[in-house]
């Protein structure tokens, strides 16, 4: 598309370029050196159209990449910070769950010595 807007855009300055030199005298009243000096010029001027055209388009089609390139990395580094956030969250998770593990592992060693003691209580209490 841009491509094509600049190749119009070149060719409507051609045109118009061609259209002014051309206004005051035509080219059936003109001399043949004076002639070949215009198209001379004609070409050069279309060259440059051209060459001016094909750089514009290699610099926005060279931006385009360049900002496609920026997205992609944007969009990688969030991401990668989905994904962080979402491991910090899963290891905040296992680390509640272990604590609530050895909280339960610890009330259930101090019921059973518990048991024990009170068992050995009245085994004491048994014997006398």
């Amino acid at each position: 598309m841009t491509k094509l807007l600049a190749l119009v855009a070149a060719t409507f300055f051609a045109a118009s370029s061609f259209a002014a030199s051309h206004a005051g005298a035509p080219m059936a009243g003109a001399s043949a050196p004076a002639k070949a000096e215009m198209k001379a010029e004609m070409k050069a001027d279309a060259k440059a159209d051209s060459k001016v055209a094909k750089a514009t388009s290699a610099a926005e089609k060279k931006k385009a990449k360049a900002e496609a390139k920026a997205a992609k990395k944007a969009a990688a580094a969030q991401k990668k910070s989905d994904k962080a956030a979402a491991a910090s969250t899963a290891d905040k998770k296992v680390s509640a769950a272990d604590a609530t593990k050895t909280k339960a592992i610890v009330a259930a060693d101090a019921k059973q010595e518990k048991a024990e003691v009170k068992a050995d209580a009245k085994k004491e209490a048994a014997k006398k």
